[in-house]
């Protein structure tokens, strides 16, 4: 329901909070998987909101996403299981600290952003099942209202998600076990993103970044936390 909760509010970050708990009680190949089948089934019911409000910048993130996946999925199937969960908790972290962190006098053209930002999205959605972190910064810094920064995340994440599955199956890993987990989880998840949806109408946008970071904070640091305990 916290994953939900974050990506209702956010546009992202249902992967950032499931994957790290996740993936301390399962392994994380399979925890990256669940996570993806989690996004993608989310991702169906705001159809209607991403067709309305999604950016054009959507496009070629995801375009470049797509090609640099494969990459990620390389990485997580070749890295042993202990070094793999660390990673993915260092992700998260990694997730807030970009975006709260100063960008100092470093301004990067569009073209260059983009492609930044879809290498990023592409390689983490592979590798931790979390493509936000690679398009949050272009987001919540850009210059994007926060309705068009939102659903244009929720539009990439919609893509790319059942292209992870059909890679993470090609690659054996994930099986109807693991679906079902994922239907489970649903019911939650779908609880908190309505939550979520409702709190992002009665923010501004300065308050909707400001509040995204600290609820990836708070689980980045968590799930840190527990894997460290």
């Amino acid at each position: 329901m916290a994953a939900g909760f974050v990506r209702g509010l956010a546009g992202f970050g249902l992967s950032v909070v499931l994957v790290p708990v996740l993936q301390l009680a399962i392994a994380p190949q399979v925890a990256v998987f669940v996570g993806l089948v989690s996004l993608f089934l989310i991702g169906l019911t705001d159809i209607g909101r991403i067709r309305r409000d999604a950016d054009k910048s959507a496009i070629p993130i995801t375009l470049i996403a797509i090609a640099c996946m494969p990459l990620g999925l390389w990485a997580l199937t070749m890295l042993p299981a202990d070094w793999a969960r660390v990673l993915i908790a260092m992700v998260s972290l990694g997730a807030f600290v970009l975006v709260i962190a100063p960008l100092g006098p470093v301004k990067l053209a569009r073209r260059p952003a983009l492609a930044i930002s879809g290498f990023f999205t592409g390689f983490l959605g592979g590798f931790a099942g979390m493509p936000g972190p690679g398009m949050g910064p272009f987001y919540l810094r850009g210059r994007l209202e926060p309705k068009a920064a939102r659903a244009s995340m929720m539009a990439i994440f919609l893509v790319l998600t059942p292209i992870s599955v059909a890679f993470f199956l090609w690659q054996g890993v994930g099986g109807w076990r693991d679906l079902e987990l994922a239907a489970m989880l649903f019911v939650p998840v779908l609880a908190g993103d309505w939550l979520g949806h409702k709190a992002f109408g009665k923010v501004t946008a300065r308050q909707w970044q400001v509040s995204t970071a600290l609820v990836l904070g708070a689980a980045a640091l968590a799930a840190v936390w527990k894997l460290v305990g």
